[in-house]
């Protein structure tokens, strides 16, 4: 357990403190609570919290100060803990009249929630609203308090320990890095007992090991594909667990399909390391990538499903009883496949810039890295909306923000409401027309030439951190040629496939592909609309198809 000091909520009331600090008194165990009458106070406070070594999860207001007005001075704590969550609890009288002018505040991002002050002596609404919070910052800023796994390292920011922590981070699995000097370093030393290579992972107390690659830190977690290859035969493999791959599973297995899932990386895909997506249909305050993928795993698990991740598919065969999905970890049989891989970001194509990878140039938004850039410059390299809920992620600890685009705006690939988060975050700045052109370091990414489109003209800017979301491609060069893809590499599906593939005189299904019995969902499906929902309501919409399929 930690023994610093516990994180702070600052409750913020002009009338009557008192009352937020007896509701809040149920988080007194885990957090210190403070209170201030002024946005002046808070910020007095909160500047003494972090003077001692503390750490401000969460600022509670009600929607009038004596002051200042309750958006300028969510902007004035912004600046002295970007980090922390905010939100407003407003009393009853007052929660009506004022919604409509903080309602702008909330869609432009600068704050969290707006919420009804509890009546009652019991207000779980209202408490789920702050537990989702405090478990938001607690993810992605706070240090665990229990570690699933240690990492032993000399050197915390060399390329595998940031990949192995990225993919731990993505999977929800709390971990932490020691020296191996430390207490834990050396208990870990010992357990080991050989000649040693860094980093050492131990994980779930399971015996250390010495991983080479993300894959051996995922085998010990979470096994190898080759136990369903034991097993038998199974009714569905979904290859890919993004949001596509994650309903396929949860639908099929809920209607009592026996269901494998197999993940190159993390489960979640591109998705999951979305920090904060607040358009999901069912979610009004925002989730993150990462939980919105561990909550459709653990439904998934519930109905039966098995997952197996850092198993990359190598190629798919005919089979007796349907197909062999064949991955370096073992096989899988299965009567149908899923095909839910998504797309991989697009190579920059700058080779001083690639050689760099993982020593401050990332692909994705890299949520581990991301904690590494506190009073850095970060550059983002992207206009979809991964790379703008990036930008506001890195804006929490990075001391700037620069998101590059080719186009003359960000409105033309990005959502509206990201667009205006980003116009209103201080830390963010947006520069049009340029692209990278070269980088360099030593030993590290250190600097950027960005060579304006317009005019052609370079010039060199100091850089800290590169994050790469460059626009995407499927990676389907390891299907077999019976599963029919455009230009692009997208596979085709029903009425898409060309004639000269139907097996019959009808095209095949929506989702299904040129090949009998594999099916195709989300965005590596041509025609797909590239979104998180409509992702997981084409990973729903296969499963009577599947079923069909699988008919006597």
């Amino acid at each position: 357990m930690s023994t610093g000091p516990m994180p702070c909520l600052v409750l913020v009331s002009p009338t009557d403190p008192a009352f937020l600090l007896d509701e809040f008194g149920r988080y007194r165990r885990d957090y210190d609570l403070r209170t201030a009458t002024s946005a002046a106070e808070a910020e007095e406070v909160a500047r003494a919290v972090l003077d001692a070594g503390g750490q401000v999860a969460l600022f509670v207001t009600e929607s009038l100060l004596p002051d200042s007005g309750v958006v300028e001075a969510f902007r004035r704590w912004r600046t002295v803990v970007p980090t922390a969550r905010r939100m407003v609890a407003a009393r009853f009288e007052r929660f009506l009249p004022d919604a409509e002018g903080l309602r702008e505040g909330l869609a432009k991002g600068e704050y969290d929630a707006y919420l009804l002050q509890p009546r009652g002596v019991r207000d779980e609404e209202f408490h789920t609203a702050v537990t989702e919070l405090l478990s938001d910052w607690g993810s992605t800023v706070a240090a665990p308090e229990v570690e699933s796994v240690r990492i032993i390292t000399p050197e915390a920011s060399d390329p595998l320990t940031l990949a192995i922590r990225d993919y731990l981070d993505r999977m929800g699995l709390p971990n932490g890095v020691h020296p191996p000097e430390s207490d834990d370093g050396r208990a870990v030393l010992d357990r080991w007992g050989g000649a040693v290579t860094y980093p050492l992972v131990e994980a779930l107390e399971r015996p250390p090991i010495a991983p080479r690659t993300v894959r051996d830190v995922a085998a010990v977690i979470y096994g190898r594909p080759e136990e369903i290859e034991l097993a038998g035969v199974v009714d569905v493999c979904v290859v890919g667990s993004g949001p596509a791959g994650l309903a396929a599973a949860v639908y099929a297995a809920s209607e009592g399909l026996s269901t494998v899932v197999l993940e190159a990386e993390a489960v979640g895909g591109q998705a999951g390391t979305s920090s904060m997506i607040r358009n999901y249909l069912g979610f009004p305050r925002g989730i993150s990538g990462m939980r919105l993928a561990q909550r459709a795993r653990t439904q998934a698990i519930r109905f039966g499903t098995r997952f197996f991740t850092g198993w990359e598919v190598r190629g798919i065969e005919p089979h007796p009883d349907g197909h062999r999905v064949r991955t370096d970890g073992g096989d899988v049989c299965a009567r149908a496949v899923i095909l839910a891989t998504g797309v991989a970001y697009r190579k920059l194509g700058v080779p001083a810039v690639e050689d760099l990878t993982g020593r401050g140039v990332f692909y994705g938004s890299a949520m581990t890295a991301a904690r590494e850039m506190e009073g850095a410059d970060a550059v983002v390299v992207g206009g979809g909306n991964s790379a703008g809920q990036a930008a506001v992620h890195l804006a929490r600890f990075a001391r700037s923000v620069t998101i590059m685009v080719r186009r003359t705006a960000l409105a033309e690939t990005m959502s509206r409401y990201l667009v205006t988060e980003i116009e209103h975050n201080p830390r963010i700045t947006v520069a049009t027309c340029c692209e990278v052109a070269d980088g360099g370091g030593d030993g590290r990414l250190e600097w950027l030439d960005v060579r304006d489109t317009l005019d052609g003209t370079v010039r060199r800017r100091s850089a800290d951190g590169l994050f790469l979301l460059l626009g995407a491609d499927p990676q389907t060069d390891w299907l077999p040629e019976a599963v029919v893809r455009d230009e692009r590499g997208f596979v085709l599906t029903g009425r898409d496939v060309p004639r000269d593939r139907w097996s019959g005189e009808l095209p095949p299904a929506s989702l299904a592909t040129a090949l009998p019995g594999v099916f195709a969902v989300g965005d590596v499906r041509s025609g797909s609309m590239k979104r998180v929902a409509a992702a997981a309501g084409e990973g729903s919409s296969v499963v009577p198809l599947v079923h069909q399929w699988l008919a006597p």
